[in-house]
This record gives C-alpha cells, sequence and structure tokens, in this order.
C-alpha cells in the first residue's frame, strides 16, 4: 500500500513537474531544485554529524573502558601490597622482633598505600560520572537519528562508503554505497527512499 502511494506521489509530481514547464515557470523550478539541493545538504550534513559523535562516542567508550580496566587492576595490586604489609606488620607485632624505627615505617606505607587507595576509588567514581554524563546524550542522538531512518550504520568502514540496514517493517534492506561512483542527489535519494511517509 506504501509502495502505491509512492507512484501516486510520483505521479502526482511529475503532472506538477509537466504543468510548470508548460506554464513557462522557470522561477518555480528552480526553487524546487534549489529546495530539493537544500534538503540534500541538509540530510548530508546531519548524516556527518551523527557519524562523527557515534565515532567519538566509541572513542569515549574504548578509553573509558581501558582506563577504568587499568585502574581496578591497579587496585587490586595495591590491595594485595596492603594485605602484604599488614600480615607482616601483624607478624612483627605478635614476635616483637622488630625496632620501634622498623615498626613505623611499616605503618607509614601502610597509611601510604591506604591514601592511595582511597585517591584511585575518588578517580575512578570520577571517571564512571564522566561516562554517565557525556555517553547518554550522544547515545540519545544516535537513537533518535535511528529511530527517523530506521537505518543503523556501521562505523568502521571507508570514507567513501556509506554502509548499514534498513530496518523496514517486514524487511531488513542492506545499505552498501560507494560515493564515488554516483552522485549526491542518486545517494540522498536512495537514502530518503527507505524513509517512512507514514507518521
Amino acid at each position: 500500500m506504501a509502495q502505491g502511494h509512492k507512484f501516486q506521489d510520483l505521479e502526482e509530481t511529475g503532472e506538477a513537474l509537466v504543468g510548470f514547464i508548460n506554464s513557462s515557470q522557470p522561477d518555480k523550478l528552480k526553487g524546487l531544485k534549489d529546495e530539493h539541493q537544500a534538503l540534500f545538504d541538509q540530510h548530508t550534513e546531519t548524516a556527518k554529524i551523527v557519524t562523527q559523535i557515534l565515532k567519538d562516542l566509541a572513542q569515549i567508550e574504548e578509553n573509558a573502558g581501558q582506563r577504568l580496566l587499568d585502574m581496578e587492576q591497579e587496585k587490586m595490586r595495591r590491595e594485595k601490597e596492603l594485605e602484604s604489609l599488614e600480615e607482616q606488620l601483624r607478624q612483627c607485632t605478635a614476635k616483637s622482633q622488630i625496632t620501634d624505627s622498623e615498626l613505623q615505617f611499616l605503618q607509614k606505607e601502610l597509611e601510604s598505600l591506604r591514601n592511595a587507595e582511597n585517591e584511585l576509588e575518588i578517580l575512578q567514581s570520577e571517571v564512571e560520572e564522566d561516562t554517565t554524563e557525556v555517553i547518554p546524550s550522544a547515545v540519545y542522538v544516535a537513537q533518535v537519528y535511528y529511530l527517523i531512518t530506521k537505518i543503523k550504520w556501521e562505523y568502521d568502514t571507508p570514507a567513501n562508503i556509506l554502509k548499514g540496514v534498513h530496518y523496514g517493517a517486514d524487511l531488513a534492506t542492506p545499505i552498501n554505497i560507494d560515493t564515488t561512483s554516483r552522485s549526491r542527489i542518486d545517494v540522498s535519494d536512495q537514502l530518503w527512499g527507505f524513509v517512512s511517509t507514514e507518521w
């Protein structure tokens, strides 16, 4: 049914264009062409912005994940050192075989490790807060774009390749367009052809 509407729209558009030509109204034709070009330019710019946002998002996620992993490993290492020092301190205290200066040194080392662990926990908390604030906003933009177009893009492709999948009501259609072999208008028309006109 939607395809029938498309044919009807195409027919009406063709009739309108013929009418414009027959009535010798080049200004209206130019205006129509300018509007079409403006729509294409806006779509292209939107696609670039969303692509950049999602690439930045992927980089942020990767960096944040690696940073959290590194901090977790560092925290575990420090916890082991802390446990080892505490055990050494207990043994030395129980046996009374160490001097006061050695005991003070171990206590200072223990306190230093505890302080370092606290600083690491604070830093880890700050990274998690930053990740919580930055990532959802970019995800929201990407989700809005997907809800409008129903196109899920792949972002690890060469700059001249548009690749993804359009999830229609009944069919998932793969998209693989080499923008160097086709005009911008052809690419725009194909992509807009996926977008449903039923709201």
